[in-house]
């Protein structure tokens, strides 16, 4: 099979990379030097098995600048560019997926194409009509930024908006990719799948804004949050897992997968989306509040990605929180290695840890890490839990 993925974000090229032991893989981009970096097997994003076979195995994987070269005599064509949320319009910019369908029915009339973004409910059906073509649809990605191509690996489970021999032959290559043999795999329409990436994504932000809320409570009221953790997670319905206090659901895919499901839901009765959404807002407002209460006169942020192992801080909530913070008139230095630049929104950014420990009077931590644990006293993080 000839397949071709536009897109090498941790979607993107994850799935190249598992796509490309077994098939001829082109993967398109923008970006010269990640086309480069890819070609040299060097991977432009922080992803331990990504790293990994890139060393270890041998892939019939190449990076591209051309649409015409990725796309030409192509069986399918897997859409992962991003969809960011816009605010103004309320609604998922699906500006890039449409340029690269238009380019795949040009180029390519014979491909399946196969939609990896995250896009509003009812997208896939609408192209379908306006492109008057029956060979697309859409199939939702459950990964972690860091893990993706492990996600790939060993999927939770594999869905599929469509039942038609190419998606149940696209449901084929990737279970042969993957290590895990028994997946869970399910066909369905179009608008179906595309409601259960958001509906997935939003139920995933209500336990974090969940737990969440119990720490404020138990903070608050001086109270233990890890032992009420530990009470309320032993029920098995419940579970011991997705269950970490934080500043707040971040990252690139919660913050707008629950804005779109909740604009999904304008004309349909409903609190508990919205909610999920304010509550948010509300935590990070605290946490602001919490922090400026120590009055301290320069405020160190560790690190601005959310996640162990990486290099990726798109709308994480410590952003938020920085926000917040500036607008109370605080002083600010981050601390951020992954950054290659002095300033990171007009604030001073450094890479020398400790300076940074020995200019800031109070650090605020995403999560707790062995760098810091000796300024301990010094450090306010919510880093009580960290299970993904």
């Amino acid at each position: 099979m000839k397949i071709a993925v536009a897109g090498t974000g941790y979607v993107g090229l994850s799935l190249a990379t598992l796509l490309a032991q077994h098939n001829e893989v082109r993967a398109l981009d923008i970006i010269p030097e990640k086309v480069a970096s890819i070609n040299e097997r060097r991977s432009p994003i922080v992803d331990e098995y990504i790293t990994k076979f890139f060393t270890e195995k041998k892939l019939n994987l190449k990076a591209t600048l051309s649409p015409t070269e990725a796309f030409t005599q192509a069986d399918y064509v897997i859409v992962a560019t991003p969809t960011n949320y816009d605010e103004e319009k309320n609604h998922f910019d699906t500006s890039k997926v449409e340029q690269v369908i238009d380019e795949v029915v040009t180029i390519a009339p014979q491909a399946t194409i196969v939609v990896k973004s995250t896009v509003p409910v009812g997208f896939t059906e609408k192209i379908k009509q306006q492109q008057k073509i029956n060979q697309i649809f859409f199939a939702p990605e459950f990964l972690r930024e860091g893990k993706a191509l492990y996600d790939n690996l060993y999927p939770s489970r594999i869905i599929v908006g469509s039942d038609s021999p190419q998606a149940v032959k696209f449901a084929e290559l990737l279970q042969q990719g993957a290590v895990k043999k028994v997946i869970p795999t399910l066909f369905v329409n179009n608008s179906e799948a595309e409601s259960v990436k958001l509906f997935s994504n939003t139920y995933l932000a209500m336990r974090v804004a969940y737990f969440n809320e119990l720490d404020t409570y138990a903070e608050v009221h001086g109270l233990q949050t890890q032992q009420i953790i530990d009470g309320v997670s032993l029920d098995p319905r419940i579970g011991d897992y997705y269950n970490n206090p934080s500043f707040g659901y971040g990252g690139y895919c919660l913050p707008k997968d629950t804005k779109q499901l909740l604009a999904n839901f304008k004309d349909v009765p409903s609190t508990i989306i919205k909610a999920i959404v304010e509550a948010n807002d509300t935590r990070k407002k605290y946490i602001a509040d919490h922090i400026a209460s120590y009055k301290p006169q320069l405020v160190g942020v560790y690190r601005l990605t959310m996640k162990a192992d990486s290099d990726n801080y798109r709308q994480s909530s410590i952003q938020d929180i920085i926000t917040i913070l500036r607008q109370k008139g605080f002083k600010i230095l981050i601390f951020e290695p992954t950054y290659k630049e002095e300033k990171f929104a007009g604030l001073p950014v450094t890479s020398n840890l400790q300076d940074f420990k020995e200019k800031c009077d109070l650090i605020v931590a995403n999560r707790m890490e062995p760098q810091i644990k000796d300024v301990a006293a010094k450090v306010y993080t919510r880093d009580l839990y960290y299970k993904d």
